[in-house]
């Protein structure tokens, strides 16, 4: 429990409250006769639609007003969210977003780094990273994560690696780190932080996959109780919010003010109560409900990852990897599984549960799978997914040497991105291309994590890997070309 000062009295919250879901019911049935947007009018305007979504989600469906608050600038119901939800995850202060984390790593970026100046992160980033590079002027220093060479996949940034990019680079503003990695692997992230915070670099952390950190004893280290002092968080990914809701988090010194106004240079200013409150309702069970949750969904994942690793080919992985630094530690609550045992690229297993047996998994990219676990899963369904995989090795296995075998190209960087990206330039086909820059992304979404990205040097490694990825039914985003057959290059001086 805390209390909040207000000018009339003080008001004792505790995370038994969801005030914006409490707003919203007070609205309800005070039956409000609305002459304001939305034009569906609590979905009495679109009758399909209401039928679609229900009418209960419609009539939640409201414009900011007194009672309700004003995202960009809250202060009653909103403001009280946001105060229990930095409680929950042991923040300074927490804000509720509906642009989703991508909106959140980008306000971490531009409210730590102006244009111009340094910031420190791995190079295996979401695109949203390097999109906040290009929106504000930010120059990367990367540093080149780890490989397992076994598992083809990139891991956590090495301390020494992220000490040396320290020493070369001290006038940087700002680190950024991934915890956990899609694929469950976390980083050092307490001496990284330790570290950062000895040359006065603020620690900025990419938390989209690592929302349930904060609320089970049996996981690695969260952000904030490292002392980060920024952290993004997909709630709607392990948290169970809406799709696109999600927080960004703030300690130590950064301001909040600030944060705000960096956040409203790009959310919309027509906040959805419908993601608002599933922020507002999940942070609440979580921070009631959290250690048992998570408790569940560690070991449905165990139980499922030991059934997998009965099947010859499959390999679920998970603490044993754990090496002390690239992998300082692993999520259990994840169920990545590599494929290539049984001569199948990850997206090609991921094609087949799906075509063939109606399992939808994450993703696949060329060597592993991600099955995502929630407390929303039955044993039942993970059954079924052990039987479709024991029956895909069974009807499908080959041999593996002609796989890809590794997921990660090191980058060769010529500009920054938003040099890159707002240059001039030239459309060429992927093997014309081969030793120019690249003025735009592509990548296998999802992960999202750029093959190539505005800056980079295309080579005939990243062409290859590119036209693989297509073979195997990856799919491919990031160029204006929806097929992915011609790229935006950056124009020479000479041509």
């Amino acid at each position: 429990m805390f209390m909040k000062m207000s000018e009339e009295k003080i008001v004792i919250h505790s995370q038994q409250r969801a005030p914006i879901m409490e707003a919203l019911q007070r609205y309800q049935a005070a039956r409000v006769v609305p002459f304001d947007v939305p034009g569906h009018k609590h979905g009495r305007g679109n009758s399909e639609l209401a039928a679609f979504l229900g009418e209960t989600c419609l009539q939640h469906d409201v414009n900011s007003m007194k009672p309700l608050d004003n995202l960009c600038h809250p202060v009653s119901v909103i403001k009280e969210a946001e105060l229990l939800a930095a409680e929950a995850f042991g923040a300074k202060h927490a804000f509720l977003l509906v642009n989703g984390t991508t909106s959140a790593v980008q306000a971490m970026v531009m409210t730590a780094c102006k244009a111009g100046e340094k910031i420190i992160m791995p190079r295996n980033v979401h695109r949203s990273a390097i999109n906040a590079l290009i929106l504000s002027g930010a120059v990367p220093v990367y540093v080149n994560p780890g490989v397992d060479d076994n598992l083809g996949i990139p891991l956590g940034m090495a301390v020494e690696e992220v000490k040396l990019a320290i020493l070369e680079h001290p006038d940087a503003k700002a680190i950024l780190i991934n915890n956990p990695t899609y694929y469950g692997i976390c980083s050092n992230l307490k001496e990284i932080t330790e570290l950062a915070h000895e040359y006065e670099m603020l620690v900025l952390v990419d938390e989209a996959h690592g929302t349930h950190f904060y609320f089970n004893d049996r996981l690695p280290a969260s952000a904030m109780s490292v002392g980060a002092d920024m952290a993004s968080v997909s709630m709607h990914k392990s948290g169970g919010s809406l799709t696109q809701s999600s927080f960004l988090l703030i300690n130590n010194g950064v301001s909040e003010g600030y944060t705000r106004q960096i956040i409203n240079l790009t959310q919309t200013t027509s906040g959805s109560y419908l993601l608002m409150s599933s922020l507002d309702i999940s942070r609440k069970n979580l921070a009631l409900h959290g250690q048992e949750i998570f408790n569940k969904v560690i070991e449905m994942a165990q139980y499922t990852r030991d059934e997998i690793n009965k099947i010859d080919g499959f390999y679920a992985y998970s603490k044993e990897l754990i090496n002390g630094d690239t992998i300082f530690d692993f999520d259990e609550s994840k169920l990545s599984i590599h494929t290539r045992g049984i001569g199948l690229a990850g997206i090609e297993v991921y094609d087949i549960l799906r075509d063939e047996y109606d399992i939808q998994i994450e993703f696949g990219d060329v060597a592993n799978i991600l099955a995502y676990i929630s407390v929303g899963d039955r044993k039942l369904d993970l059954e079924r997914l052990v039987a479709a995989l024991t029956e895909i090795r069974r009807r499908y296995k080959r041999d593996s040497s002609s796989l890809f075998d590794h997921e990660y190209i090191n980058p060769e960087i010529i500009q920054t991105p938003q040099q890159a990206f707002y240059a001039p330039k030239e459309i060429l086909s992927l093997p014309n291309a081969v030793g120019r820059v690249a003025s735009e992304f592509v990548m296998c979404y999802p992960p999202g994590i750029p093959i190539v990205a505005p800056g980079e040097r295309v080579t005939k490694e990243i062409v290859d890997y590119i036209e693989y990825c297509k073979e195997k039914g990856c799919f491919l985003t990031g160029t204006e070309d929806p097929n992915v057959e011609i790229i935006n290059v950056v124009k020479e001086a000479d041509r």
